[in-house]
């Protein structure tokens, strides 16, 4: 039976890194059952690929394996114009199509861009820290959930006010398969902007469809709410900035200057308008903006927000290493994150479609079948990694495959790493004696390795 590999309460336990380790010895790629799940029909099942050979083969051939077919997702789209809404996201393009979203988006990640980000991060991570201090207690997952939706607000020019909805947009879409994520909403109405509070009114009343069903996440009428915030913003960064509507050349950097912003969600005249200013120069379609939008509230939210609480718990389970990297963290912590992202990936899985019939370890795979990669088993594969169940900061090298590899490889590294050294490095330097104060409690997903609850305490 391979169905416990797609369960999502399967990885509410803990990711079964033994059965990965089984399958990677005798079927590195395998048939995968899907079942029904809840009220989530049962799906036509997909190929596992667990080898981290095969994985990096998979990534780097989008000829062959194409993320523009089907999606990117384990389900498929319910309906065609689903398919089609979704094609329109840079992560489920091939090439040639797809260097131009990326062209797009690699404007945010600048090299004067980044290190502005870089003081900025360190600054708010400092803050995050000071907040809670003096309690010597915390849910760590709370503490470090603000960084990537912080961070994300000044890239996107989203007013300070309205960014825990990034944070709620996340939860929507990564925690649908767990109850306590699925319809949690935080953001105070009465606290939001107009702009925030008009697009609060086009959320989903439920996300039930009359029938039964459940209602998509990742869909246009899942996220209505989202996508008409993106046209708001949109309005005012072209009200703000309008030579950037026409010229890509005068949209100002994606970085906000000091993330302040009016009151009605428009942005002072001595902001950015952020990369939805620059977004509005490409002459992108309404459904390539929606989902670039989407890209960065959403995609570039929930990584860091599970990858940053599972470094931390990493961590604390192996306290040899954690000593060693508080003793030096100038020298160690660039190493200890790669390790950190390689033994807790925060993704563990991403699909492709078979274009092709095709011949993939050892196994003869059609076009049209569904070809689904395993970075968290690929990261812990011994042909790849000696002993690849040892937790070792100084590891070197470390082909981890966490943030992708090919044409899709994740833009965002860096400035993902940059967030985990700012927020790892307070807690090295600022929480002495850091332990767990109680269990941790693991998000059920069968994409995101996530955490819902990280209670820690020092002295």
């Amino acid at each position: 039976m391979t169905a416990e590999i797609f369960h999502p309460a399967t990885y509410t336990r803990a990711v079964p890194y033994d059965r990965f380790a089984e399958l990677r010895r005798t079927t590195p790629v395998c048939w995968i059952e899907e079942p029904a799940v809840g009220a989530w029909p049962a799906g036509p099942g997909y190929w596992g690929v667990f080898a981290h050979a095969d994985v990096k083969r998979v990534l780097r051939d989008p000829d062959t394996f194409s993320s523009h077919l089907g999606g990117t997702q384990i389900r498929d789209p319910e309906t065609s114009g689903d398919l089609d809404f979704v094609r329109a996201m840079m992560l489920n393009q091939d090439p040639p199509a797809q260097a131009r979203l990326r062209r797009i988006v690699a404007a945010a990640f600048t090299p004067r861009a980044i290190r502005r980000l870089e003081e900025m991060i360190a600054d708010r991570a400092r803050v995050l820290v000071d907040a809670v201090l003096p309690a010597g207690q915390a849910d760590f997952v709370d503490v470090a959930a603000d960084l990537p939706v912080w961070t994300l607000a000044r890239i996107m020019g989203v007013p300070d006010q309205d960014r825990r909805l990034l944070y709620d947009w996340a939860n929507r879409v990564i925690g649908y398969q767990d109850t306590d994520y699925a319809g949690l909403s935080t953001a105070d109405a009465e606290a939001l902007s107009p702009l925030g509070r008009a697009a609060l009114a086009e959320r989903p009343a439920s996300m039930t469809r009359p029938d039964g069903r459940p209602l998509n996440p990742r869909s246009r009428v899942g996220l209505a709410d989202m996508y008409a915030y993106a046209h708001g913003l949109a309005t005012a960064a072209a009200a703000t900035d309008p030579a950037a509507a026409t010229d890509p050349a005068a949209a100002t950097d994606p970085v906000a200057t000091d993330g302040s912003a009016t009151t009605d969600g428009s942005a002072d005249a001595d902001r950015d308008t952020g990369i939805v200013g620059r977004l509005l120069a490409e002459g992108l379609t309404d459904a390539e903006f929606e989902n670039m939008f989407f890209l960065f509230a959403v995609a570039g939210n929930e990584t860091l927000r599970n990858g940053i609480p599972g470094a931390l718990l990493t961590l604390l389970q192996h306290p040899d290493q954690l000593e060693s990297l508080r003793r030096d963290p100038e020298t160690l912590l660039g190493p200890a994150v790669d390790e950190l992202l390689r033994y807790w990936p925060p993704v563990m899985q991403f699909r492709r479609t078979a274009t092709r019939d095709v011949t993939l370890g050892g196994r003869d795979l059609r076009a049209g079948d569904k070809v689904v990669v395993y970075h968290a088993s690929a990261n812990r594969d011994e042909t790849a990694f000696p002993d690849p169940d040892r937790f070792d900061i100084t590891r070197s090298p470390n082909d981890h495959v966490s943030f992708g590899f090919g044409p899709h490889y994740c833009l965002g590294a860096h400035l993902a790493k940059t967030q985990m050294r700012a927020m790892l490095g307070q807690v090295l330097t600022r929480m002495p004696h850091v332990r767990p104060a109680g269990d941790p409690v693991r998000l059920t997903s069968n994409f995101q390795n996530g955490l819902k609850h990280l209670p820690i305490r020092w002295d």
